[in-house]
């Protein structure tokens, strides 16, 4: 045994802070194998995490990576330990990769032992845990591990118990560790006989981790019970979903069925309205040279006065009509879509007329346009109202207008 300690070695950056549980972990190396952990605080902490990031980059800056190393943790100020802790050390212990010698806990307060001593427990023969109450103490079990000395006492306690009841407080806090650390639900218990002081505190434990294995396969039910029922409502919504989907697609097809319906019968309007426009303006030139004819005659005044008016009504008559006919922008044709959408009752000429009316052509223009009197135009007004479902006081000008501003 060595009676002079190891050098130790630190660096600003081998610490970490935990400013939610209020410390600072603080890693050290003593020699070339031995960790030194501790916290500095103000008071009493549970530690949190483990520091396994930490513990990874002193390792590595040492490059003692892959080299047994001993644990030896300054417990000053340390009075409690998070669940997810107990179970982080515990993996720890068993994880066959383990690079840990030995662990070693120092200044332990008296209300923190009996975590130490679970943990004791059930590291077992894996790694040798030891509990003193110095550093020096700490230095003097590491060299003792390291030797093999298998006869050192690693764990204190009171020098009155005899070695079975340690034995047997060392089986309970293992199967309590186990059951709580490592939710080992089904590990064995060894019950000490029936008349045993001890007895009925080792049939607890088996009770109590009875109990909570089938807790457990009563939650697990459950959770299948609800995963089951999820995926029969997944099941049921991505039905509807796929049968709203082939709707969506029916009632596409059928809209492109409807629009490519409509694109067609603009085209062949468009096509009469071409011929009609090209017919108006044949006839318009054919007026314009009768009214030159007209002009030049030597007939009496008041009878070519006639004619000439005659004449010039025509072709005033068929600028409109041609005007009429060939101002159809993709606005009108919106509309027209939408009107006739909405009123399907409306024939060709009354769709027309609606246009024309919205386009703020007046009775008379209208009426001339289409071949007939300004009372007859009067009339089929009247008849579209009712065609609409316009009330008496609704004007058909303000219904087209505003229908037109929606199509837009």
């Amino acid at each position: 045994m060595h009676n002079n300690q190891p050098p130790i070695t630190e660096k600003p950056n081998w610490m970490e802070e935990h400013p939610d549980a209020g410390y600072c972990k603080i890693i050290k190396i003593a020699g070339d194998d031995i960790l030194l952990a501790s916290i500095r605080a103000k008071s009493g902490v549970t530690l949190d995490r483990m520091d396994t990031d930490l513990m990874k980059k002193v390792l590595a800056d040492c490059d003692i990576e892959t080299k047994p190393v001993f644990l030896i943790w300054d417990m000053t100020h340390i009075s409690a330990v998070s669940y997810d802790y107990k179970k982080s050390i515990a993996r720890l212990v068993y994880n066959p990769e383990t690079i840990f010698r030995g662990i070693v806990f120092y200044n332990v307060e008296e209300n923190f032992m009996p975590t130490v001593e679970t943990f004791a427990a059930i590291a077992g023969e894996t790694v040798p845990v030891a509990c003193c109450g110095s550093y020096r103490e700490a230095l003097q079990v590491v060299e003792q591990i390291r030797q093999g000395n298998k006869s050192v006492e690693l764990f204190m306690h009171d020098d009155e118990a005899d070695d079975s009841f340690e034995k047997r407080k060392k089986d309970f806090l293992a199967a309590i560790g186990r059951i709580s650390w490592l939710n080992m639900l089904h590990q064995s218990i060894s019950l000490p006989p029936a008349d045993d002081p001890v007895y009925p505190f080792f049939k607890a434990i088996e009770n109590l981790q009875y109990d909570l294995g089938e807790t457990m396969k009563h939650d697990e039910q459950q959770i299948d019970q609800i995963k089951k029922e999820f995926e029969k409502v997944l099941t049921d919504q991505t039905i509807q979903l796929n049968a709203q989907q082939e709707l969506y697609k029916q009632l596409k097809k059928q809209l492109e069925k409807e629009k490519a319906a409509l694109t067609s019968r603009i085209a062949s309007q468009e096509m009469e309205l071409t011929r009609i426009s090209t017919a108006i303006a044949e006839k318009t030139s054919t007026l314009q040279e009768l009214l030159e004819i007209i002009r030049e005659l030597d007939i009496d005044e008041t009878q070519k006065k006639e004619m000439i008016e005659s004449c010039e009504s025509m072709i005033e008559t068929e600028m409109i009509e041609k005007k009429l006919n060939i101002e159809l922008t993709s606005t009108d044709s919106e509309f027209l879509l939408k009107l006739q959408k909405k009123h399907p009752n409306l024939n060709q000429r009354e769709l027309r007329i609606c246009l024309l009316v919205k386009l703020n052509y007046d009775t008379r223009e209208i009426a001339r346009s289409i071949g007939i009197s300004t009372r007859g135009m009067e009339s089929i007004r009247y008849r579209m109202h009712k065609k609409i479902g316009l009330s008496r006081h609704q004007s058909i000008k303000s219904y087209l207008t505003e229908l037109a501003s929606r199509t837009a």
